[in-house]
């Protein structure tokens, strides 16, 4: 039980104010002038304002309650890194069994446990503060004593409680000999062209108890898995680095450097960066040897690309024809043979060559050249007409070392309907192509070939080679034994595919990643990973993958389609695996290459670091012990050496309450009219 004096002034606390100033104003005149009594007229003033603020003897029965202390135990990923899972499990009994034994001013303990933010939230990383005011929003202030932290000090909150009514105390995890180093991504592109060179800003960046003699680390830069690059850059300092974008499609930039010796994790030693390859402009020569019906086909294929640059040269007439028609209206310009076939041919991207024939404008110097083309990587389409199986023919020319079939001499001059091959059904130029159109208009026409290399995807009359395609070396080249496509693109007999065909077709030779034959593509979302194969034989082996920590794991493949085999598991790290068949290899980034948690596993982060301060907290290393655990006065300092402290904060519920007037009102009159008898008398002498 507690006893006070309240009041429940007649009259509002600024009137009973205001005649309180008036009488001592008045009492103030009258005792400089000498009056008689004045004292006297004090009394009975006061008595009356006394009277006025009802006055009452108040008792209240209290029930005291005890404080609350949240006790913050952060779970996340990077309390994994050394040392700190043991010195969490060592503090956190011994914090518990402390606040148990205050018993002179009993706390009623909240444990409240801080994990990883699940994949695809808004806000990811350790969200300490924001775990910290939910669950004191759940109880009334003047019960908080405080909140003690077991973290290693980094967190990812936007923004730090300024009216949290307790000191707030870290207790760190970590050792005081820890480092790390990391790599910053301060620049990279979206998208890259290809052939050209890609830069990319970064640095790297050493923290902590950094060694002496790590002025300057190695950052190792791959492609697609492929072959790494070494640069040599100072610690500290931001570069730019460039490297050629290789492909068009997704470019999986894999940016790293490697664990040095002492570092506390390498988690945040990687970047992955997947980077959209484009080409700035394809460019295509067309060569047709003769006017024809469907030459027109290729030239509105080509030019419907609007990124396709195209050179078009149609040969009128043999120069060695002899006519009596002035030069000067044989063409509309010379066609520069030197210019395009021995100077300038490595800047075209593709070569087609429609239904040409050696008529001697073309040297065997110049045709060795293209040859030579083909295999440092360039590509080459041979659209055949009759004259392929004649003497002019180009595989009578030193394109013959390239060329993946060869002219028996015989033309077949009958129709028949272009069928896709079972290799054909596997391959990405013509899997699905019976599917985009329904019936297929017959061919007229056909060279009978005879293949010596590649595959052969699509056959014609009398079950012989239609369409045969190679790879020469770093380069491609492909052969169609007709000249009759264009009566698919007139809706002959109901046409065909002849669109999709030679467009599959061009993009194949020019490399492009989704038309590729042997394919291991991955994607992943969340933690879950989809593996694609994309083969021409027959059966393809198991995956092995890695993860990041190195742990492998193995998944068989399944057939999806013809050619295709696909295989799904789930992973549980974060980070970069790589995925091989023991052929083909491809890597596939799950979540982010460095994790958040590990992004600055060193040191105290800003945010916590103020609100510890502005609390009147302390920061405690579990390094050297545990601290020991006070109760104080609010108010007073919460934090010593080696101790913390947890205010008092005497909060109560009230069960009852009693008021009775310090003195009933006839009193109260009587004592004033006595007084005001007497101050009249005393006046009056």
């Amino acid at each position: 039980m507690v006893s006070s004096i309240s009041y429940a002034p007649f009259i509002a606390w600024e009137l009973l104010a205001g005649l309180a100033v008036i009488n001592l104003l008045l009492l103030g005149i009258a005792a400089w002038l000498g009056l008689r009594g004045w004292f006297l007229r004090g009394l009975v003033a006061a008595l009356l304002l006394g009277a006025l603020s009802n006055p009452s003897y108040k008792q209240e029965d209290r029930t005291p309650l005890s404080d609350i202390v949240f006790v913050v135990i952060d779970e996340t990923a990077s309390q994994t890194l050394p040392a700190r899972t043991e010195q969490m499990q060592t503090a956190v009994p011994d914090i518990i069994a402390q606040l148990e034994r205050q018993t002179d001013a009993p706390l009623d303990v909240v444990i409240v446990t801080v994990r990883d933010t699940p994949e695809g939230a808004a806000a990811q990383g350790t969200m300490l503060l924001s775990t910290l005011n939910d669950a004191a929003a759940q109880v009334a202030p003047n019960r908080i004593a405080g909140a003690i932290i077991l973290s290693d000090g980094r967190i990812d909150d936007l923004q730090v409680p300024s009216d949290f009514p307790a000191p707030v105390h870290l207790l760190q995890t970590g050792q005081a000999q820890d480092w790390d180093r990391r790599m910053v991504m301060e620049n990279a592109p979206a998208f890259g062209i290809v052939g050209e060179s890609l830069e990319i800003k970064l640095r790297i960046e050493d923290s902590g108890a950094v060694p002496d003699g790590l002025g300057t680390a190695a950052v190792l830069i791959s492609i697609d898995g492929g072959a790494a690059q070494e640069y040599q850059i100072p610690v500290g300092e931001s570069v730019i680095l460039t490297m050629p974008l290789q492909h068009a499609g997704i470019n999986l930039l894999d940016v790293r450097t490697p664990a040095v010796s002492g570092e506390i994790t390498d988690r945040n030693n990687r970047v992955i960066l997947p980077i959209n390859g484009v080409r700035d402009r394809l460019r295509v020569l067309l060569v047709s040897g003769e006017p024809y019906a469907g030459e027109r086909t290729w030239r509105n294929l080509l030019r419907a690309d609007a990124s396709v640059d195209l050179v078009h040269f149609t040969i009128l007439r043999p120069p060695q024809k002899q006519d009596g028609v002035p030069v000067s209206e044989l063409s509309l310009i010379a066609f520069p043979t030197r210019e395009l076939f021995m100077e300038k041919i490595d800047d075209f991207d593709l070569i087609i060559f429609d239904r040409y024939r050696r008529r001697g404008i073309l040297p065997d110097l110049y045709l060795e050249n293209t040859a030579r083309y083909v295999r440092d990587g360039g590509a080459i389409l041979v659209v055949t007409g009759p004259a392929f199986a004649e003497v002019e023919s180009l595989a009578r020319s030193p394109m013959r070392s390239v060329l993946p079939a060869l002219p028996t001499g015989r033309v077949i001059e009958e129709g028949y309907l272009p069928r896709v091959t079972d290799v054909g059904r596997q391959h990405p130029v013509t899997a699905g192509l019976e599917s985009v159109s329904g019936d297929w208009g017959r061919w007229l026409r056909q060279i009978e070939l005879k293949p010596r290399s590649g595959n052969v995807i699509m056959e014609g009359a009398q079950g012989k080679p239609l369409l045969v395609l190679d790879r020469v070396e770093d380069g491609r080249i492909a052969v169609l034994a007709s000249d009759q496509a264009w009566l698919w693109s007139r809706g002959f007999e109901g046409g065909g595919p002849q669109l999709e065909l030679l467009r599959r077709l061009a993009h194949w030779l020019m490399k492009e990643p989704e038309l590729e034959e042997e394919v291991l593509s991955a994607t992943a979302v969340g933690k879950h990973i989809k593996v694609e194969r994309r083969s021409l034989g027959d059966a393809v082996p198991s995956l092995t993958f890695t993860g990041p920590s190195g742990v492998q794991g193995a998944a068989d493949l399944s057939a999806i389609s013809a050619g295709k085999w696909g295989a799904e598991f789930d992973v549980e790290e974060n980070g970069v695996y790589r995925i091989t068949d023991g052929t083909i290899d491809t890597v596939v980034a799950v979540g982010p290459a460095t994790p958040r948690e590990f992004e600055r596993p060193v040191g105290v982060g800003p945010e916590l670091l103020a609100l510890v301060a502005d609390t009147g907290g302390g920061l405690f290393k579990l390094e050297n012990a545990t601290p020991d655990i006070r109760r104080t006065r609010v108010g007073r300092v919460a934090k010593g050496s080696n101790w913390l402290g947890l205010p008092r904060r005497e909060a109560y519920t009230v069960e009852d309450i009693r008021l009775s007037p310090l003195a009933p009102g006839w009193l109260v009159l009587l004592l004033i009219a006595a007084l005001s008898l007497v101050a009249w008398r005393f006046e009056s002498r």
